[in-house]
């Protein structure tokens, strides 16, 4: 068989999954096909233009820290950055940034096109080349023929896609671009398992016809605090979102009109993410709820277009005009583009290697929602792993995984490739055994190493890391032995402002733990000229570290167990509904998986450690008695 070109490794598709796997399969050395639909849409965000959120942000993180490029585009790029649940503790804390959409994906292309080995191509694949099991290449709709001894599809919500706005549908891989139909026929020829899954954006507003005064200004921070750990300021202007809500009018127009929605007419079977509802499963699932939160996020600063986060939808677009319009501020608004509904194919995950390799072809990776994830953060990751094992699978080497206690990423990969997925997979940080030791700010010490080692980290980022995890050695040392003493003038000043007695003496790490101490006193507690040496994030690191090393060693020995209990049988007759402090979810989980034992139960997906928790302890319970 003739081929018309031949690389190491093929990556088919775009997205954030695709230009990560891409990305990182040319730096490791592999000459790297990148091939797409359309080179103009490269980094395209199909839905919210933004990065980050609760534990999404430390996936963003944890692909910085390992050498990808997420992090370092978006801080390029991004106009409103913000630290979520500033007000709770750092384990939960996560970056957030809205991106100009247009610059982000121009950023990306530009970075992709400077990076050597890597080669882009338009084209639309059709087929896979396989030959006694293995992956030898692709075939493209315009009959050109690439060779690659690894493939690692990547295509999104792209495969047999169909979207749905009111009773209307028509085939696409998202709005204006057209749906991969004969690859997906392959998937299903090769014999994968395949399933459908559903998701959706909201309207897109013209901001020129908003009354902005009606809605509740959300500002950026002003210390933004960036994904990337090279990244040592945001250098492009913030912009303000806002925050509004709907009301019982426009919840009474959803219900009278709720046939309307392909949601509820059966018309859609797929399955759609639990926690990003449409507007109509909001208003139909919560009825007691007289409004719901929506967010105004301009989408650059050289266009006037507005993402109405919060109203996913899919009822017809003359409905959805008329329902906007009964937001308060939204009643003279105007939709540039209707929100939809759509439905993809999906193959079940539990069919790949923890290389995110198919067990079924060898050197085919599957990356994205493909494997059932919904997210760009979830996406990314998966991207950057299949194109690190796509790489050293050419190249004759060894295999890359994360441990669960070692990352989210960790944590994503082993639920999916053990448990599979009943609806699109997200990440959260409940489902993560080890959270307290995988913040965000620990990325770096977590995992730059791995980077390194594969020569995805460069020197002067590696500089850049030694560096700081010396300065942080330094600085917990500095924290633990400055102490104020009774004879001090500012002893005396804490004592009173906590309403206690300190003792004879008091060390800053041992203050930081008080409630009413925050970390900017802590940081001008520092000895006179030693703060210029440190950052405040390196303050906040070292106390977050100090503050959770107790709770880190307990969990651990927690973990450790609750896994002896592996083998406790659970009755068929146990009611799960009965256990107190158990959420509805957890239990409809675990009734519909019935394990027989408590080790099955642990392995489910989507149950959190508090979950199990609370499950071993009726199950020690009923056997005592």
């Amino acid at each position: 068989m003739s081929f018309d070109e031949t690389f190491d490794v093929i990556v088919i598709g775009a997205g954030h999954a695709g230009c990560e796997a891409a990305s990182a399969s040319a730096r490791i050395g592999s000459q790297t096909a990148l091939v797409t639909l359309n080179l103009d849409m490269i980094g395209q965000m199909s839905c919210n233009p933004a990065v980050g959120g609760i534990a999404k942000g430390h996936l963003v993180r944890e692909i910085d820290a390992l050498g990808g490029i997420m992090g370092r585009v978006i801080d390029r790029t991004g106009i409103q950055f913000r630290l979520l649940n500033r007000s709770r503790g750092p384990a939960v804390q996560a970056p957030r940034a809205q991106a100009d959409r247009a610059l982000y994906r121009t950023e990306m292309r530009r970075t992709l096109e400077a990076t050597p080995n890597l080669h882009l191509r338009q084209g639309l694949v059709i087929d896979f080349i396989i030959e006694d099991g293995c992956t030898i290449g692709v075939e493209l709709q315009d009959t050109r023929r690439l060779r690659a001894n690894a493939v690692v599809v990547a295509t999104g919500t792209f495969l047999n896609g169909l979207i749905h706005t009111g009773r209307r549908t028509y085939t696409a891989g998202r709005a204006g671009e057209p749906a991969s139909i004969e690859l997906a026929e392959s998937l299903k020829h090769l014999g994968f398992p395949v399933g459908r899954l559903k998701t959706g954006t909201p309207p897109r507003l013209d901001g020129r016809t908003i009354d902005w005064d009606a809605f509740i200004p959300q500002p950026a921070d002003e210390r933004p605090v960036p994904f990337s750990f090279s990244t040592e300021q945001i250098e492009q202007p913030q912009i303000t979102c806002f925050i509004g809500y709907t009301n019982e009018v426009v919840h009474h127009s959803i219900r009278s009109n709720i046939s309307e929605s392909p949601l509820y007419s059966g018309q859609i079977k797929g399955v759609g993410p639990r926690y990003c509802p449409s507007i109509e499963d909001k208003v139909v699932k919560f009825p007691d709820k007289s409004r719901h939160q929506l967010f105004l996020e301009p989408e650059g600063h050289d266009t006037y277009e507005v993402y109405l986060n919060g109203f996913s939808t899919s009822l017809p677009s003359e409905l959805q005009q008329d329902i906007v319009h009964k937001i308060p501020g939204l009643e003279q608004a105007r939709i540039i583009r209707p929100g939809y509904a759509i439905e993809y194919d999906f193959v079940d995950p539990r069919g790949l290697t923890p290389f995110l390799q198919t067990v079924k072809i060898h050197g085919l990776f599957f990356a994205g929602q493909i494997n059932g994830t919904t997210g760009y953060e979830e996406a990314a990751c998966q991207g950057f792993m299949t194109g690190v094992n796509a790489a050293l699978f050419v190249q004759g080497r060894e295999g890359f995984r994360l441990r669960r206690e070692e990352a989210y990423i960790g944590v994503l990969i082993d639920d999916l490739i053990n448990h599979g997925v009943d609806e699109p997979y997200r990440m959260f940080t409940s489902r993560a055994e080890h959270r307290l030791s995988l913040r965000h700010d620990t990325a770096d010490t977590r995992l730059s190493a791995y980077g390194r080692d594969l020569g995805l980290v460069g020197d002067s980022t590696w500089d850049r890391f030694n560096q700081r995890y010396e300065r942080l050695a330094k600085l917990r040392v500095l924290l633990e032995e400055t102490r104020f003493k009774r004879s001090d003038s500012q002893y005396y000043a804490l004592s009173n402002m906590l309403g206690k007695d300190l003792g004879d003496s008091i060390s800053l790490a041992h203050l930081s733990q008080y409630p009413n101490i925050d970390n900017d006193l802590i940081f001008r507690f520092l000895p006179e000229n030693v703060g210029v040496a440190y950052t405040f994030d390196d303050l906040e690191t070292a106390l977050a570290n100090i503050l959770y090393s107790g709770y880190i060693q307990s969990q651990r020995s927690n973990v450790e167990r609750i896994y002896q209990y592996d083998g406790l049988n659970i009755p068929q007759s146990f009611n799960y509904s009965l256990i107190g402090g158990l959420s509805n979810e957890m239990v409809e989980r675990l009734q519909r998986a019935q394990p027989q034992t408590f080790g099955q139960a642990r392995q489910i997906s989507g149950i959190t450690p508090a979950a199990i928790c609370l499950l071993l302890f009726q199950l020690k319970r009923a056997k005592a008695a």
